[in-house]
């Protein structure tokens, strides 16, 4: 397993513990790390995942209820919800990391961590921010959608 994916697992985890409890504090998160980042290699990018998802939830999760037709974000599992938010976080933010890239590892945290339709329904969220970005409907600077003409 990869530092980059090994980073991506204990954000989604840390991102999970402060849903639950809601506190997503720098406490929070460094309360966390000296508990469970156990590999010093995957602090890093672990901290630059979870704190960009604190500092934009709340235009990520606008963009996420736009997308997630017939889901409210508070309906969503725990586990999903917060994969998705870490996925979105690095499409609009983390123009290093391939869209591609994002999608699957984030399939891939959701086979490991979700239910069996974790996979198939992070996907099927996230291919389609994809597209909207692509197509230019989403705007990063802002994250407002626009809708097509």
């Amino acid at each position: 397993m990869g530092i980059r994916h090994k980073s991506r697992e204990l954000a989604v985890q840390a991102l999970f513990y402060m849903d639950i409890i809601k506190n997503d504090s720098q406490e929070t998160v460094e309360l966390f790390c000296d508990n469970f980042a156990h590999s010093k290699n995957a602090v890093p990018f672990f901290l630059e995942l979870v704190n960009g998802v604190i500092d934009y939830r709340s235009k990520i999760d606008s963009i996420l209820e736009r997308f997630s037709s017939n889901w409210k974000i508070s309906r969503m599992s725990c586990v999903d919800r917060n994969i998705i938010r870490l996925a979105v976080y690095e499409l609009l933010f983390r123009d290093d990391i391939p869209s591609k890239v994002s999608i699957n590892e984030a399939i891939d945290i959701g086979k490991k961590f979700g239910t069996e339709e974790s996979g198939a329904f992070i996907n099927g969220i996230l291919d389609s921010i994809r597209i909207a970005l692509e197509k230019e409907e989403i705007n990063i600077v802002t994250t407002q959608v626009h809708s097509e003409p």
